[in-house]
């Protein structure tokens, strides 16, 4: 590394000498790259987190293509009068299907659900029951007529619990509510008390396209407003909704919530850097004692220092964010945070460029030579700090989950962006800017180090003590660290839409229907296989069931006479329970409504049936039956239960041999789940195994290599016991801190390392005194960088703040820490040995 730097000290001259060119060629650079990360937008779609050769994702390509899971938009209408309820959404859904936006070549949408004839349903429900909901209607009955038998014996004395009893059948009874209610709905979509009625429209729009949604939004409202509702009942409301809006919201409120992180960390962290070098500055000139003259002497100039640093950081994020665009075109859930997170980063290179050139600017050496010499030595440090940095994240391209081969290519090529920015349009900065007479260092700070500065590190063996200590204590506890697999704990909860959903779900709560997987066929004869083998493993699968039931078009409505005979039949058993003596005389609405719903004699024509609830089994091209629903029984926002369900109905082998694979947005969180778990380790191991070779290539010894790597080790470990003792558990979003916090965290320990072998023996003290404060400037900016997630709204993001700061903060106290008290230990063993005489 001594060799290429030297090779490289007639480029760094040359850089000096036509600074001015070198500006001009960087900030055309950056108006170009700016052109293209403009144009970046945010895919919250976890399915493009996983390759698309999974065969969950192309099972759920498949399922949208084919069966479409369309977003709408909702507007529920709200009043004591129904009828004025139904007055207005009569005048509004013609001219909302009329609806043409500015630009656009038709309307915003394309049809609407409202009224249903449920008048057929009412006499023929049971005849689109699937036998097993017949088998759990009949056994419903026989429980009817069996609690009638034993009310009519005059010896019968009931000794049974009867709050279980009473429980299980209005468990029953519920359960029969709800698959009624889903069979015939009502005639329009109210709620039950008919003050709610809910409008669906369905967008003739690309639905990923968010200018399209807001605009659509936002002339939807406009037209709601100017059909003034008040004058169809003093007290209707009009309420927007639906997961087209869901959709908008939670895209804009990202941008909008990294924008204000960005914001406010790029200020936060700028600020703390530039009041250091006011402070280090002030400091030289006012000899430890307060000088008004050389504070207002120096005020002026805090505007250029932002400039030094700032700017060439600011170009390299314009260089990372185009380059992004290239090869991307968005930014995932992970990978927007990286903006600031990489600020925080870059910074680091540029507090010790700069804090090391008006060092030797101060020993009074011209611009060129201070250039040179920072450029020749702390460059060539943080040179290796950012290549470790940069091969640790490098490294995750090669992980098949994109939330970390995404994040590792433009967070990696951010590190190498901002080491150039750092070692070339920095000295450029520089030179210009001490030329015009913006900047003037050579006043600065005269002597270095002082009486102090061979003094022995303080408290050596208590800070050893303390800190093996807390090693062991990390091994020990290292089990308790766990994996956070609710994915509702890591979602953000959008307040004003939560409200405007609970509205909407007055009317609408597909509580039987919540998270399906579909499994769709090229032929509705495949269907049936299907289906038996989705039922094998629901009785196969007694201790732990995932699956609460399997439904297609076939089961639904019988498509075959030999069907159509079976299902007339079950009718008819249904028909004799409902006759049976001990029942006859039960009038009640529940009794009165079953027999209506039985009265069905005839098969029905297809044709028959209503559009409305032929829908749920026709594909977007018009086929009819050629999908199969599977509905889980287990909550599937926990992770687990998901990878359960995915373990179940993933892969489906039919009794024939054909093999057929489920999709839906659980079954690929849970296939992303599985990758991150076995590729999280490996990263991990190979993150370590990239940082830990360029150590050593770099020092060209492993004594110097073990002794830079330590703090990382240390720091790590201090990391985990950090997670132990406040419960902060690793999760999809913040695995991508640890392989990070690898490269990050070597780079205290390679600076300090670095400058003490340039030092020698005897220099622990004063190095963290010039060093270690730059050390310490860049991790605290680092952290404050990543402290900016703390501030999100997103609690997943927050996590990944959570880890970062607690692991870069713990390689840091570690390097301050840990390293000085082993160096001073090595020193006070081997008194007369050099630091370069065990270089080798």
């Amino acid at each position: 590394m001594d060799q290429i730097f030297l090779k490289l000290r007639p480029f760094i001259r040359g850089v000096v000498t036509h600074a001015y060119t070198v500006l001009i060629i960087a900030i055309l650079i950056s108006v170009g790259a700016f052109s293209l990360a403009r144009k970046l937008s945010i895919d919250t779609d976890l399915a493009n987190l996983i390759p698309p050769e999974y065969p969950s994702v192309q099972a759920l390509e498949k399922l949208r293509e084919t069966v479409g899971g369309e977003s709408e938009a909702a507007v529920a209408i709200e009043s004591p009068s129904f009828e004025a309820n139904r007055a207005y959404a009569e005048v509004l859904i013609p001219e909302v299907l009329s609806l043409k936006g500015e630009g656009y070549d038709e309307p915003y949408f394309r049809r609407v659900e409202y009224r249903k004839d449920v008048t057929f349903l009412k006499d023929n429900a049971l005849y689109f029951a699937t036998p097993a909901e017949l088998d759990m209607l009949q056994e419903f009955l026989d429980d009817k007529i069996e609690e009638a038998k034993l009310d009519a014996n005059p010896f019968f004395f009931d000794l049974d619990d009867e709050d279980d009893e009473v429980s299980s059948t209005d468990s029953l009874a519920d359960e029969l509510d709800a698959l009624y209610d889903e069979i015939v709905s009502k005639e329009y979509p109210i709620s039950d008390d008919s003050t709610t009625l809910v409008l669906r429209f369905y967008p003739s729009g690309p639905q990923s396209n968010i200018s399209f949604i807001r605009d659509a939004y936002r002339d939807l409202e406009s037209l709601a407003a100017s059909l003034a509702p008040a004058s169809f009942h003093p007290e209707m409301k009009i309420t927007t909704a639906g997961r087209m809006m869901r959709q908008m919201i939670e895209v804009t409120t990202i941008q909008n919530d990294v924008l204000k992180s960005f914001g406010a960390g790029v200020s936060a962290v700028l600020l703390m850097v530039i009041l250091y070098f006011f402070y280090k500055s002030y400091r030289a000139r006012a000899a430890g004692r307060f000088d008004r003259r050389v504070f207002l002497a120096l005020l002026p100039r805090i505007p250029i220092m932002a400039m030094v640093i700032g700017l060439p950081l600011i170009m390299s994020l314009m260089w990372t964010f185009g380059a992004a665009y290239l090869a991307f075109g968005k930014l995932n859930l992970m990978t927007t945070t990286l903006g600031l997170v990489l600020f925080g980063l870059g910074i680091d290179y540029g507090i010790h460029f700069y804090a090391r050139y008006s060092e030797e600017r101060a020993l009074g050496k011209t611009v060129i030579d201070a250039i040179e010499t920072t450029f020749a030595s702390t460059g060539q440090a943080i040179s290796i700090g950012a290549l470790t940095t940069a091969g640790a994240l490098y490294i995750l391209v090669l992980a098949d989950f994109r939330g970390f081969s995404q994040f590792g290519f433009i967070a990696g090529t951010g590190i190498i962006f901002a080491l150039m920015a750092m070692l070339v349009v920095m000295p450029a900065l520089l030179a210009v800017f001490e030329k015009v007479g913006l900047l003037n260092l050579e006043a600065a700070e005269t002597s270095r180090g002082g009486a102090t500065a061979d003094r022995p590190f303080p408290a050596t063996r208590p800070i050893l003590i303390g800190s093996v200590l807390a090693i062991i204590a990390a091994v020990v506890m290292l089990p308790r660290v766990s994996f956070e697999y609710r994915f509702g704990v890591l979602e953000p909860t959008y307040e004003e839409y939560g409200e405007r959903l609970g509205i909407v779900r007055r009317v609408y709560n597909d509580r039987r229907r919540r998270n399906p997987a579909y499994v769709v066929v090229d032929s509705p004869d495949e269907v049936p296989a299907i289906v038996d083998a989705v039922n094998m493993i629901i009785d196969a699968d007694t201790t732990s069931p995932t699956i609460k039931r399997v439904e297609s078009l076939q089961d639904r409505f019988p498509m075959t006479p030999q069907a159509q005979e079976d299902r007339l039949m079950r009718l008819r058993e249904i028909r004799d329970q409902l006759s049976n003596p001990f029942i006859e005389s039960d009038d009640s609405e529940e009794i009165e409504r079953l027999r209506r719903a039985t009265s069905t004699t005839e098969a029905i024509e297809f044709e028959d049936v209503p559009e409305f609830l032929k829908k749920q089994f026709t594909s977007k091209t018009g086929e009819l039956g050629n999908f199969v629903i599977i509905y889980p029984s287990v909550g599937l926002s926990d992770g687990r239960m998901s990878i359960a369900f995915s373990e179940d109905v993933g892969r489906l082998e039919t009794a024939d041999g054909k093999v057929y694979h489920a999709g839906s947005t659980s079954l690929v969180a849970a296939d992303m789940l599985k990758l991150m778990r076995r590729e999280a380790p490996w990263m991990v191991l190979a993150a370590f195994v990239i940082v830990a070779g360029l150590m050593f290539a770099n020092f060209g010894s492993v004594r110097w290599a073990l002794l830079a790597l330590l703090p990382l080790v240390v720091g790590i470990l201090w990391m985990l016991l950090l997670m132990e003792v406040f419960a902060i558990k690793l999760n999809f979003y913040n695995l991508i801190v640890l392989p990070a916090v690898l490269g990050i965290g070597n780079d205290a320990g390679v600076h300090l390392v670095h400058r003490y072998r340039e030092e020698g023996k005897g220099s622990i003290m004063r190095v963290l005194r010039s060093t270690g404060e730059h050390v310490t400037m860049g991790s605290l900016t680092t952290m404050m960088g990543f402290a900016g997630l703390l501030l999100s709204f997103h609690p997943g993001l927050n996590t990944i703040g959570q880890l970062a700061v607690a692991g870069i903060g713990s390689t840091l106290l570690a390097a301050l820490l840990f390293l000085p008290a082993i160096l001073q230990y090595l020193e006070s063993r081997r008194p007369h040995e050099s630091p370069e005489s065990t270089s080798a």
